[in-house]
């Protein structure tokens, strides 16, 4: 199991609207798992990440843990998930209350993948995440 790449961002409600839904009146996610703090809200700052895991469906737990530029203490944000048997594409999106605007940008920022017995299965950070050791 691996965490192939994370991407950050600010997206407006827009950005996720699709042609079919204008249709049916359901969220089209393209493919990919859309989870958010707030299923009702659609705009925030997102963590877009595809994951690679070579067995079977896997309930997963998602820890995303960041600093925020209004202080130096941490939040953690929880996510429930399934990832699939191959790449699983995930968008973690901190809506709502849960995010100041599409101006703010975390400090830094670390994201761990947990199998239901709580084992850490894969973790990627943002560089200022922790000190740099010493050369």
């Amino acid at each position: 199991m691996s965490i192939a790449h994370v991407f950050t961002g600010w997206r407006d409600a827009a950005s996720f609207k699709r042609i079919s839904e204008y249709f049916d009146g359901r969220e089209n996610t393209g493919g990919q798992q859309v989870i958010r703090t707030h299923p009702d809200r659609r705009a925030g700052y997102y963590f877009l990440m595809r994951t690679a895991h070579a067995g079977s469906a896997l309930p997963v737990r998602i820890n995303l843990e960041l600093i925020s530029a209004t202080g130096p203490k941490s939040r953690t944000f929880s996510f429930a998930a399934e990832l699939n048997a191959g790449d699983t594409v995930l968008n973690l999106g901190l809506t709502g209350d849960d995010w100041p605007g599409p101006k703010a940008n975390p400090v830094a920022w670390k994201i761990d993948i947990l199998s239901a017995d709580g084992r850490v299965l894969a973790t990627e950070k943002s560089y200022l995440w922790e000190k740099p050791a010493d050369r």
